[in-house]
């Protein structure tokens, strides 16, 4: 049965006070496909439909809906109904949705809320975005060095209702500083001996993050020693929360969106697409096109530099756009390759060197190919066109001019990357249109001054 068959019949609940039918509706399927088929609802409709559903299940629920619609709920719902609800949600979530929700809003619900959540609350609140203490809960199973096993598990089973994952159990001293972890599994296998103290069983040699870490270098530690959860400290190794693999997901869907609108030569957008404003989404990609166009203004200045070659030889500005496109092509391919690179690991800024000569090879192979297709084509050219040039000298400056605009663009799209990375930039600036852009104007300059040399 699809969504939009559906809403009717929750509708129908909903106006008949359907108590029993409505419970089922939110108790019968996964979470997710219930959030799926209240897709059609208003905000007060979705609320009135939850409120069938025990508090946990609520919460799994609503985690489930898109952003937009949980900030509707939130804005528009009983004040006092949504400031306990949003004092039952995990603390990295409700922090980032507060972040979204209009300031007066938030402003009202606050006081409503619990004093120990709205602590935390404004806590996490405190971290800069994009960091390990943005996206952290605040939740995580605790133990001590000297309890014995027996009164380990009697403890975390006291906990585990208010904790989000329970794969890791950090051990802890008096003073919150991290002093080992055990995992779950661990903890169990050692139920026969009850006696047993957690030091004996925990490990000490520990994956950490700083509170002020990148979240994105957070990823890669815990995709690099495939973690479940990974604990985050302060300078002095105090205990603060942990990070689990669904928060590491959302980060890695964030930076990866972030690159790809980047890449495209666009602010990134956070917005739904289809139901961003439309003045936002025209302000985040006419800004990056307006720059672009200005610079591209630049290649008038450098045809009309050449005025008189392409005035002596006609047939030149035929090939243009084939030896422009070519550089923008080649550098778009780099740039990707390189951030790409960057991104999950592979290459630092540090290894320019490396990246410059590998690069250098590679930009010659693919000019070499290239300027031999070039060359055909050039060769194949009618001589009426041609004039008194000759065909042969023509397809010569064809290949050339390809081959040296494609190894210009090769080195450009790869150091670009680097050069804005080694320069604390986001190595997404280096957008395709950002490189090919580039290479569009030096490329006229490339292509002309090889043609005035061999032809006139």
């Amino acid at each position: 049965m699809t969504n939009t068959l559906y809403l009717p019949e929750l509708r129908e609940m909903l106006t008949e006070n359907n108590t029993a039918g409505l419970q089922e509706f939110c108790t019968a399927l996964h979470p997710a496909r219930t959030a799926e088929f209240m897709e059609g609802l208003t905000a007060e409709e979705a609320w009135a439909v939850l409120q069938h559903a025990d508090l946990l299940l609520r919460v799994e629920v609503f985690g489930f809906f898109e952003h937009q619609k949980q900030i509707e709920i939130l804005e528009t719902v009983d004040r006092a109904a949504v400031a306990e609800f949003v004092g039952s949600l995990p603390p990295d979530n409700r922090v980032d949705l507060l972040r979204d929700v209009r300031p007066e809003v938030v402003a009202e619900l606050m006081p409503l809320i619990s004093t120990d959540e709205r602590r935390d609350i404004q806590r996490l609140s405190a971290y800069p975005e994009d960091t390990a203490g943005a996206v952290m809960t605040t939740q995580f199973a605790r133990l001590s060095e000297e309890m014995p096993v027996g009164r380990a598990l009697k403890e975390i089973g006291q906990q585990a209702g208010e904790l989000e994952t329970i794969y890791y159990l950090y051990v802890v001293d008096r003073e919150d500083h991290l002093r080992g972890v055990v995992s779950a599994r661990g903890l169990v296998s050692a139920m026969g001996k009850p006696d047993v103290l957690i030091q004996d069983l925990m490990e000490r040699d520990l994956v950490t993050v700083n509170v002020a870490e990148d979240q994105e270098e957070v990823a890669d530690k815990v995709a690099r020693y495939n973690l479940s959860a990974i604990p985050v400290v302060d300078d002095e190794h105090h205990m603060l929360g942990i990070i689990t693999h669904d928060d590491v997901i959302d980060v890695v869907v964030d930076e990866a969106t972030e690159d790809a609108h980047r890449m495209g030569g666009m602010v990134p957008m956070v917005e739904n697409y289809l139901e961003a404003n439309f003045v936002t989404v025209w302000r985040k990609r006419a800004g990056w096109l307006s720059c672009l166009f200005i610079a591209e203004l630049f290649t008038f200045t450098a045809l009309a530099s050449f005025e008189d070659a392409i005035a002596a030889i006609l047939a030149l500005s035929l090939f243009v756009p084939l030896c422009i496109s070519t550089g923008g092509n080649s550098g778009s391919q780099a740039a990707t390759l390189i951030t790409r690179a960057l991104a999950v690991g592979q290459v630092s800024a540090r290894d320019w060197w490396r990246v410059l000569r590998h690069e250098l090879a590679m930009g010659l192979a693919l000019g070499l190919t290239l300027g031999a297709i070039g060359f055909v084509r050039a060769a194949l050219t009618p001589q009426d066109i041609l004039g008194d040039v000759s065909r042969w000298q023509l397809a010569l400056v064809i290949s050339e001019s390809v081959a040296a605009i494609c190894l210009w663009g090769t080195l450009a799209g790869s150091m670009l990357p680097l050069l804005f990375k080694r320069l604390g930039m986001d190595p997404g600036f280096a957008s395709s249109p950002f490189v090919a852009t580039l290479v569009d104007v030096t490329g006229i300059v490339i292509y002309f001054s090889i043609a005035q040399a061999c032809l006139l």
